[in-house]
């Protein structure tokens, strides 16, 4: 079947959830909340934590800042996977592959050199979206949203480093 999405709709329904997260959660929850989840993944960390450390959690600044609770944003990255595994297999695309063949053709088919890298690869993301306190889709969409200079900024850097990186890791004659 393979009948991927029109790149203009997706991007039409990825703003109108943004806007929709601003108009819901103003009367839910007294203030206009865009997207983001960069956030989550802290607080899905201090649900972790908190199993085996919770007076730790409970100690820490950051977290008596902002709450380890299950929030609208939590929700947000968990219809993230949820949507994209219904449309993939809705368009026929989804295929289980333990390591993807652009990978492979580049890396060798070694499972733990692709799990290493992918880890690496997240927690660098990861610490860059914390230090910068937003996300991709917080800084990037939601100030774009918004016609904020820091979203054209923030937008311009994610693009550029990402063709940037992509063309050192998968050129001919790049990294090996």
């Amino acid at each position: 079947m393979n009948k991927t999405w029109r790149p203009y709709i997706a991007g039409a329904l990825a703003g109108v959830l943004a806007v929709l997260s601003v108009v819901v959660s103003t009367p839910l929850l007294g203030s206009g909340k865009y997207l983001g989840a960069s956030t989550t993944f802290v607080k899905a960390a201090g649900f972790a934590e908190k199993t085996v450390a919770s007076e730790h959690v409970a100690n820490n600044p950051y977290f008596k800042g902002t709450k380890v609770n299950i929030d609208w944003q939590m929700m947000v990255v968990a219809g993230i996977f949820l949507g994209a595994l219904v449309a993939s297999r809705l368009d026929g695309s989804f295929k289980a592959e333990r390591v993807p063949p652009v990978w492979s053709d580049r890396f060798g088919s070694r499972i733990s050199v692709r799990a290493i890298g992918a880890f690496l690869g997240g927690a660098v993301a990861m610490f860059g979206a914390r230090m910068a306190d937003g996300c991709p889709s917080g800084h990037g969409l939601s100030g774009l949203m918004q016609l904020s200079v820091s979203g054209f900024i923030s937008m311009a850097g994610f693009f550029g480093t990402g063709v940037l990186v992509a063309n050192l890791i998968y050129r001919k004659g790049g990294v090996k």
